[in-house]
């Protein structure tokens, strides 16, 4: 699985509108490193790499955040920083690796440091869209590509957000959660947690199952919207059932197909839990986001997004999509990575 989760441990998001807030960003930075059990020499590293990323987005972006969380695969752990901006681009993303390289209007201004130190590092442009760009390093060897992954952010003013997803590896199929839990602060979160637990820790069943164990779960809850997908390689479909305004399509070659999520709320009152199937190739993206991202997205005027990762895919959605009045979480899958 890519992240943690969106709420084990919470992930921190950092305005960059000041120049003090590198400092703030960099120290929180390092103590996560150490928290989740890096080395000291990853901790220095991981140190130069988001106070690199920080400075780029005070001095030369519009509307620049930092996010960063603690990202596990298996045993190996390792912390991510994904940087994000409106504004203003690049036409050369290359560029902005190479030490010493400074172009005025652009964001890059060398961030060699960035692409040495991290284990993976990528990003997506556009000028006059802005830039997502994603560092992660890791304590052991770099683990492969992610075939999905997610963001998750607060409602403003809060410090936990009520949704968050959930990734999981079968042997012949592969599994998604999107939760929302009902309202937000921290009873929604709370409700979300123990929708990723449930997720977890239940057996290999198929979605609408598992919604309806979902639905059990959480009746101590305040109750959530639930949206589990199922991508099967072999077979070439994605089967989902949703209860709740979870929203999921499928893109495959600018096209664009939702899948019906069912009224309700998981974990309160009655539901119906059905299963929807749509075909899913290996050039298809399963996207999900709850109802703080607005629904009019499109990956059509971002050309060349839907080949790279679900990671930048999920951001660039988020950025553009989100709105701040709601909790947001977005996530991305492949058939493969």
């Amino acid at each position: 699985m890519g992240a943690l989760s969106s709420l084990t441990p919470t992930p921190a998001w950092f305005r960059m509108d000041d120049a003090s807030a590198v400092g703030t960003v960099r120290r929180y930075t390092v103590e996560l490193a150490r928290a989740v059990g890096l080395g000291e020499q990853r901790i220095a590293d991981i140190a130069i790499v988001v106070a690199e990323l920080a400075t780029n987005l005070i001095k030369h972006a519009d509307e620049g955040s930092l996010l960063v969380r603690p990202v596990r695969q298996a045993e190996n752990v390792g912390v991510e920083i994904v940087s994000i901006d409106s504004a203003p681009g690049m036409v050369d993303l290359s560029a902005m690796y190479e030490d010493g390289h400074s172009t005025t209007g652009t964001l890059g201004i060398g961030l060699g440091a960035v692409a040495r130190l991290a284990d993976r590092c990528e990003g997506f442009s556009l000028p006059g869209r802005g830039s997502v760009l994603a560092a992660r390093l890791w304590q052991a060897a770099e683990p492969p590509p992610a075939w999905a992954d997610g963001l998750t952010r607060p409602l403003t003013g809060e410090t936990v957000s009520g949704d968050c997803f959930a990734v999981r590896d079968h042997t012949t199929h592969r599994q998604v959660m999107v939760c929302d839990g009902l309202g937000h602060g921290p009873a929604a979160a709370a409700a979300a947690q123990a929708a990723f637990n449930i997720f977890h820790t239940a057996p290999d069943e198929a979605p609408a199952t598992l919604v309806e164990r979902l639905h059990r779960g959480l009746s101590h809850t305040r109750g959530a919207a639930v949206t589990i997908a199922e991508i099967d390689p072999a077979a070439g479909v994605v089967r989902a059932c949703g209860v709740g305004n979870v929203a999921t399509a499928v893109v495959t070659g600018g096209e664009r197909r939702g899948m019906v999520s069912m009224p309700g709320i998981v974990g309160h009152g009655k539901a119906s839990f059905r299963q929807f199937v749509q075909p899913f190739t290996a050039q298809s993206l399963l996207v999900m986001h709850s109802d703080g991202v607005s629904d009019k997205w499109s990956l059509t005027g971002y050309p060349g997004l839907d080949t790279r990762s679900p990671l930048l895919i999920a951001a660039t959605v988020l950025r553009d999509a989100g709105v701040r009045r709601d909790d947001a979480c977005v996530l991305v899958a492949r058939a493969t990575p």
